[in-house]
């Protein structure tokens, strides 16, 4: 149903993903793709387990996604092989074997946006968060995303979230989001509009979580 609305709104394609209770459920697009933004969630708490007075920064990442507090996370892990491997090792805490580029591989854009994530794993690694080392503070700064941002599941009241978007190697928008529904599902959408815009990418997801409540 989730799926549906979003595409009756912005044609294209469109995934969700569901977790709770250790099963899953996804329909729609459900193959791997860039999870932009929403990567900067195992990030921050990978950077915060051993730099808490990073926590401003990560505060800006999080709740604006603001891309140079990201880098800045991202460096203070060592950035590359480092970095990577210290992110892959916190999304592997929830049972998710993720690979985070340790390298550009988007002239322009972040290594850690570039993951490779599909809408049931992202579920899975959200359902799990709250018993990940460390999340609580990312989890609350979850809920206090900027209003700029909180389409989607920001209307979903009580959804700790956060979201992420950019342009397909075709230059069409994406957008997605990974977050905790307040009955403690794990949710991930995904929306590619047909006219490749973020607004619509935006209304498509706003569209596919009116139905999460039901």
């Amino acid at each position: 149903a989730a799926v549906a609305a979003g595409l009756a709104v912005g044609g294209g394609n469109a995934g969700v993903g569901l977790s709770r209770g250790g099963e899953t459920a996804a329909s729609g697009m459900t193959a791997p793709v860039a999870s932009w933004s929403t990567s900067k969630v195992p990030l921050a708490i990978t950077a915060l387990r051993t730099q808490p007075d990073l926590a401003p920064t990560a505060a800006a990442a999080i709740t604006v996604s603001d891309n140079a507090a990201a880098q800045t996370l991202w460096d203070a892990l060592g950035g590359g092989d480092a970095a990577a491997a210290a992110v892959q090792s916190v999304i592997a805490e929830s049972g998710e074997q993720i690979v985070v580029p340790a390298v550009v591989t988007r002239p322009g854009f972040s290594a850690f946006g570039q993951t490779l994530w599909s809408v049931d794993s992202q579920a899975r690694f959200a359902e799990a968060l709250p018993r990940i080392s460390g999340s609580d503070e990312v989890i609350a700064l979850m809920g206090q995303i900027s209003p700029a941002h909180s389409y989607g599941l920001g209307t979903i009241a009580g959804c700790a979230f956060k979201g992420g978007w950019g342009p397909d190697d075709g230059g069409l928008y994406t957008a997605r989001q990974l977050g905790i529904l307040p009955d403690g599902t794990g949710v991930a959408l995904y929306a590619a509009p047909a006219d490749g815009t973020y607004e619509t990418a935006q209304q498509m997801l706003s569209a596919m979580a009116a139905e999460l409540p039901q």
